[in-house]
């Protein structure tokens, strides 16, 4: 356990160093959205269309992978719900705590943090895990809300789900890579390497920004952005963990890729969708400062765990 704490220490020290950076002034928040900007659209793009290139469809999709990951999650999520409505919490301020239970930093920190603890084949489980999360529900909390806020359901509703779907780099980028895998296109050397070099940017600068973001965090409502950290750091992968191993069993090495990916942290994405809405930001920012800096600890005891299933 100290080992794999040790290989997990590396990349929370990097975002401890980005927490530092924003948190002294050193780097503003300005240059904070411009680096992000730049991994987001740039850096981990060409790292997701690198690896993607490289696989098929059939390395990537498993309809009980998909099934297992949709299980768990959406129980975690029906049960943030739940509590919710009983602290008499209207539906869009639900959703919201439902997404801190359930959705994880996944194209941030894991894609870059798992394929380089677990290995380059688990970047095909964590894509997908991504993909589920983002089509499935990314969208589910923009139709909660402006379907609340409207008071009925609209055609329009859908129209700006698919419109931010298809402007999210990284459903693009995987997306043109499997394309241009399934015609079997070949990647020049010069291109390989263009990708290569810039996709080596990703790590370093998504655990930087991820730090340098968090430093503008405040935690405040610390009782219940810790309840919503428990979901996302505990129960998350636990259920989806029981979803894997024995409702849809999934074979033992994505079964781990999957269980880790779900012992993510809060997502940043959630924020800035709360912030969008005006729907709690502060208890959203606080959850995700938690469920960070406890990460440190619950990711390494996940990835100790799940490495006995397929070793």
């Amino acid at each position: 356990m100290l080992d794999i704490f040790l290989q997990t220490l590396p990349f929370f020290l990097l975002i401890g160093l980005g927490y530092w950076a924003g948190r002294t002034g050193f780097f503003s928040e300005e240059a904070t959205a411009y680096l992000t900007k730049f991994v987001f659209y740039f850096a981990l793009s060409a790292m997701l269309f690198r690896f993607s290139a490289n696989l098929t469809m059939s390395e990537i999709f498993d309809w009980r992978f998909v099934m297992a990951y949709l299980w768990g999650t959406a129980f975690v999520y029906g049960l943030v719900t739940l509590v919710a409505f009983f602290r008499r919490l209207k539906a869009e301020e639900a959703a919201f705590e439902a997404q801190c239970g359930v959705i994880g930093n996944v194209g941030f920190l894991g894609v870059p943090m798992l394929t380089l603890l677990l290995g380059e084949d688990a970047i095909g489980p964590v894509m997908l895990v991504l993909a589920v999360d983002l089509i499935v529900f990314g969208s589910l909390i923009v139709i909660i809300v402006t379907g609340t806020r409207d008071g009925r359901m609209s055609l329009g509703v859908f129209r700006t789900v698919g419109i931010g779907l298809v402007k999210n780099p990284m459903i693009v980028s995987i997306t043109l890579g499997l394309a241009w895998s399934a015609f079997d296109l070949p990647i020049h050397p010069v291109m390989n390497d263009f990708l290569s070099l810039l996709g080596g940017a990703a790590t370093p600068g998504a655990l930087f920004a991820i730090g340098a973001s968090l430093a503008t965090k405040s935690a405040e409502r610390p009782f219940v952005a810790g309840w919503l950290s428990f979901n996302k750091l505990i129960l998350h992968p636990l259920f989806v963990a029981f979803s894997a191993l024995y409702l849809f069993p999934v074979d033992p090495y994505p079964a781990a890729v999957m269980i880790t990916a779900a012992a993510l942290p809060v997502a940043g994405n959630v924020y800035i969708l709360a912030e969008h809405y005006r729907i709690a930001p502060q208890r959203v920012s606080a959850s995700i400062l938690i469920s960070t800096a406890l990460a440190v600890i619950t990711v390494s005891v996940v990835i100790g765990w799940v490495s006995r299933l397929y070793q």
